[in-house]
């Protein structure tokens, strides 16, 4: 593995740039070990699996990489082919492309390939993801749920993601699509876990000590209810407006982050 530091994820919220500085992509590429790097890009979850891989490959060769496949696991017989698992053990990232996120979970959750994913993250590869990919590498993981409306128990859907990153809750097109409610809801549920909402052409990338860093255009999102004092969350009427006190929430735009361990931002040193 070529990782240029102790970077294990990166994760999009979606509509990362493609046409001009394509900051996002060129850390992808950075961290996998630049132009000598091996990429696979896991297309599972759209339904457009030959346009969207051949999109990501021009893009990461228009990048100088030297080389990039498509994996696209259509059900889990194939998931659990230990050759195609197999496949992945000389990649220095692993990407994944938006669409679905169920249909990552779904498909890939539990099987050789999942296990050799994580294998592949231990040893030292980069496990990237946009959109639904990036979803998808929660513990738990917002399907679907109400969007620009007050928060309610009865409008989100979750379910088990990958488990990339433990102890989170991922959203993704944060602020462009509204989400602050459902997250809100999402984490009220399970005051446990980490909220966690990205932007558009904005990523986190994840080092080994579970340490947040921001780049990108727009700003990253963390909801923290560890100390939640109330919430009606469990009563009787889920269609009620969601009252939730004492939840902790930080806006982090790029330099800035965030530790998992510690629940506490890094801030931004000024120069």
């Amino acid at each position: 593995m070529q990782n240029s530091d102790s970077s294990k994820l990166i994760i999009i919220g979606g509509g990362e740039d493609k046409k001009t500085d394509k900051e996002i992509l060129k850390e992808v590429v950075r961290l996998s070990g630049g132009n000598d790097s091996r990429i696979s890009v896991v297309t599972t979850a759209t339904n457009f699996p030959l346009e969207v891989g051949d999109e990501y490959k021009r893009l990461f060769y228009d990048l100088g990489v030297d080389k990039v496949d498509t994996i696209n696991i259509v059900d889990r017989r194939e998931a659990n082919r230990r050759q195609l698992a197999k496949g992945i053990e000389d990649k220095d990232c692993i990407f994944f492309v938006g669409g679905d996120q169920l249909r990552i979970s779904s498909i890939l959750g539990g099987t050789n390939f999942h296990n050799s994913l994580i294998k592949q993250m231990e040893r030292g590869a980069i496990i990237a993801g946009t959109s639904a990919g990036a979803s998808m590498m929660s513990e738990i993981m917002v399907v679907e749920g109400e969007e620009e409306d007050a928060p309610r128990k009865s409008t989100i859907n979750m379910a088990s993601g990958m488990g990339l990153l433990k102890g989170t809750i991922i959203d993704q097109h944060f602020n462009q699509r509204g989400r602050i409610g459902r997250l809100l809801g999402a984490v009220a549920q399970n005051p446990y876990v980490l909220g966690i909402g990205i932007d558009e052409d904005t990523a986190l990338v994840v080092n080994q000590q579970n340490e947040l860093r921001v780049i990108g255009s727009g700003v990253v999102t963390i909801v923290d209810g560890r100390e939640i004092d109330y919430t009606n969350i469990s009563e009787q009427y889920p269609d009620e407006p969601l009252a939730i006190t004492n939840v902790k929430v930080h806006i982090l735009p790029e330099g800035y982050g965030f530790s998992i361990i510690n629940r506490s931002a890094l801030i931004k040193e000024e120069k």
